[in-house]
């Protein structure tokens, strides 16, 4: 359809096909996304280019969650300006994603050069928006939300490796304060079971080795009388699976049958990614978390008692609106207490549309948001230098994914646990299994060596 319509009206000039180029900002469902667009654009008779100086349309892939993604987009939208003026004949743009749901008129009135804008419910109109915007419909705009979009029957066009992305779900309902993603991904709505293992068996078929299942928060699946854990279980039975993760889990109903199946299934990976956000009580209840400090503590104690060498990590914000430092405190000191093998840590930072941003001043001073992030990240540091230490000399199971970047002579991997491992090339690649001897640990990333004489899996 729209790859012809470059040509249209012109008598004797052959129509080619048009390419496009994805850049993806944020996280994994980001990723994901981006892999149905490819497939979208693909069957509406779209190529795929190799890099934006090749491509008639350019798409960016946007998050709205966090400031730092904002910023890089908008940067790289004035590059693109520049590189718009500066090619004959130009070339398309458009946003896509959460960014675009969220910050609609500043994209379309402050930056001409942008020619459409879709929402993460409106891809499958992909090839009809992009034929739209470059027949000359400036401002082209699809924002819809849906109750149902689970882009279903799409076959996401991979660039392979070892990990594969699968939404099992979309949208979120809780309506955390300082969230956007359910005003930006609408509400829950989960896949068909049989869809997702149907999924799952054509990816080990195609040897990859890890799926990780996404959702904004995956313990609310459900479909039908199938829930999560019933779900996870399901995939981890796929003959060819090696390793199944899952993100994100929320606290508030973290379902206990989940940590036995991590402990019960080998191929289920024991590691939990946890979002905490904050440990005082009363910020947590103005987030609308729904849990309390002793209950994410209690959570996590029956995480490590039941799944042995759980790999837990978490996300945590400072300086959320009226923070004291007292209630700073209760979260610096939980996060001493509990010992996460790493962290995420950011700055609150208002998002449009937010309750937070609507109800709530954001009144913490800047310097302050920076001495209590600092403080954080130097204790996450420490505690995550402490942990892995500890595991020199050990015997970790490593799935190896690529070479390293800086030298092609080492291969970087993770244990079953979420560490980062690097290991040398010696006659094993991407998707094989390995024995390591851990033999140095720096920061978050630990070292080691082949079990000799071991049966790698393959």
């Amino acid at each position: 359809m729209g790859a012809k319509r470059a040509s249209q009206g012109m008598p004797g000039i052959m129509s080619r096909t048009l390419n496009i180029y994805i850049e993806t900002y944020g996280c994994q469902m980001n990723e994901y996304d981006s892999e149905l667009v490819k497939s979208i654009c693909s069957e509406g008779g779209y190529g795929l280019a190799a890099t934006s100086d090749d491509a008639d349309v350019v798409l960016l892939n946007t998050c709205a969650v966090r400031e730092r993604a904002h910023l890089r987009i908008y940067g790289r939208l004035q590059q693109l300006k520049r590189e718009k003026a500066r090619r004959k004949g130009g070339f398309t743009i458009g946003i896509l994603g959460c960014m675009a749901q969220n910050l609609k008129d500043d994209l379309l009135s402050g930056h001409d050069h942008v020619d459409f804008i879709a929402g993460p419910d409106s891809y499958r109109k992909l090839p009809d928006l992009i034929a739209a915007a470059r027949n000359g419909g400036g401002g082209v705009a699809d924002l819809g939300l849906s109750r149902t979009e689970t882009y279903s029957g799409v076959n996401p066009v991979r660039g392979g490796g070892v990990n594969a992305w699968l939404a099992v779900m979309r949208g979120c309902d809780n309506m955390c304060t300082f969230c956007v993603v359910p005003y930006t991904r609408g509400r829950e709505r989960s896949r068909d079971p049989e869809g997702v293992v149907h999924e799952v068996e054509a990816l080990a078929k195609d040897g990859y080795k890890q799926v990780t299942l996404l959702g904004q928060n995956v313990n609310s699946y459900q479909y039908g009388g199938v829930r999560f854990t019933d779900l996870i279980r399901r995939v981890a039975d796929v003959p060819g699976v090696e390793r199944v993760r899952f993100a994100s889990p929320h606290p508030k109903d973290f379902p206990r049958d989940l940590i036995r199946a991590i402990a019960e299934h080998q191929n289920i990976c024991s590691h939990i990614h946890l979002p905490l956000q904050a440990g005082n009580d009363r910020i947590l209840e103005l987030m609308r978390r729904t849990y309390t400090n002793q209950s994410f503590r209690e959570l996590v104690s029956e995480m490590r008692t039941t799944i042995p060498g759980l790999g837990l990590t978490t996300d945590v914000i400072v300086g959320f609106p009226t923070e004291t430092d007292e209630e700073y405190e209760d979260t610096r000191q939980l996060m001493e207490d509990i010992r996460f093998d790493s962290a995420f840590i950011f700055k609150y930072s208002e998002r449009k549309a937010t309750y937070a941003k609507r109800k709530l001043a954001d009144d913490i001073a800047s310097a302050v948001k920076t001495e209590r992030i600092v403080e954080l990240i130097d204790l996450q540091k420490r505690a995550t230098n402490e942990i892995n230490q500890v595991l020199i000399g050990t015997v970790q199971e490593v799935l190896i994914e690529e070479p390293t970047e800086k030298d092609p002579g080492l291969l970087i991997g993770r244990t079953d646990n979420f560490k980062n491992t690097i290991v040398p090339a010696e006659g094993i690649g991407p998707g094989d299994i390995v024995d390591v001897t851990i033999v140095d640990a720096r920061g978050a990333t630990l070292y080691g060596r082949l079990v000799p004489n071991a049966a790698y899996a393959t």
